[in-house]
């Protein structure tokens, strides 16, 4: 009971839940460690490169191959996990609630079995809830700039961005134009870039033209011009491909309603009065 109240409680296996929702929808990028290298140059300069533009290319996809195969088998690890604790959680609570004092002993070992488990797969939760190192089976490097410097021992591994997600409470539309922000809003948000697509959302009738377009943004927000009154909006955010992007299934949605021209006046006139 005291295992039940407290490792396996309700609200315990909720935060586990959550945690791992959050990171079904984290991106999950390759990291290479050093990232940057001194080359000397002929001229006896040294400078400072970047290490993807050594790498072998191939070599570099077969890497993010294995590491996207290895970020979907832990999550769906991670899922079956969270539901055998609470099957196990369920399990233990209805043989509390329905068992007699003698039937409860007599079936001690299969509760004692069913205890250790679930203690086993507590154990293993917090290693599926971070992203692993990746090994590396052949050179990533080039093997016509090894020449060129001595090479540092290179480590390959697997780190996650937080989804992004429009701010609910900043992000409106006015007549022709919508305000957006989105989280999260970070010291490397001014660094990032995001790819925002606009979609106009019609009745479906086949005489109504549809309207999209894709714009790529480099902070985390944007005012989004040329709407048109009176319309609904659909806005997506994500965040832009990069070279070491391994697996981002996630993309945040947002729908508003641009105001109507009559709305808009009535409230310039209403600023106006109060002015």
């Amino acid at each position: 009971m005291r295992f039940l109240q407290s490792e396996l409680s309700p609200c315990r296996l909720q935060h586990y839940q959550s945690k791992a929702e959050l990171l079904k929808k984290c991106g999950f990028y390759l990291q290479i460690e050093p990232r940057y290298l001194h080359m000397r140059e002929q001229n006896q300069v040294i400078t400072r490169t970047d290490i993807l533009q050594m790498v072998d290319r191939c070599q570099l996809q077969r890497m993010k191959k294995v590491a996207k195969n290895q970020c979907e088998i832990q999550l769906s690890l991670l899922t079956e996990l969270l539901e055998q604790l609470q099957r196990g959680r369920e399990e233990l609570s209805r043989h509390l609630e329905t068992c007699d004092m003698v039937t409860f002993l007599s079936s001690w070992d299969f509760t004692m079995q069913k205890l250790l488990q679930l203690i086993e797969f507590l154990k293993i939760l917090p290693s599926l809830q971070v992203p692993g190192k990746l090994h590396i089976k052949h050179s990533l490097m080039l093997q016509a700039d090894l020449h060129r410097a001595r090479l540092p021992n290179i480590r390959l591994s697997l780190h996650t961005k937080p989804p992004v997600i429009f701010d609910r409470k900043e992000s409106f539309a006015y007549k022709e134009r919508a305000r957006l922000q989105w989280f999260p809003e970070t010291q490397e948000s001014h660094l990032e870039r995001y790819d925002l697509q606009v979609k106009l959302v019609t009745s479906g009738s086949p005489t109504e033209m549809g309207y999209g377009r894709l714009q790529t943004v480099t902070s985390n927000m944007c005012i989004v011009q040329g709407l048109q009154p009176d319309r609904c909006y659909e806005f997506t955010i994500r965040r832009s491909t990069t070279e070491t992007l391994v697996l981002e299934k996630w993309q945040d949605s947002i729908t508003l309603k641009t105001r109507a021209a009559a709305a808009e006046r009535e409230q310039g006139s209403a600023c106006a009065l109060k002015a």
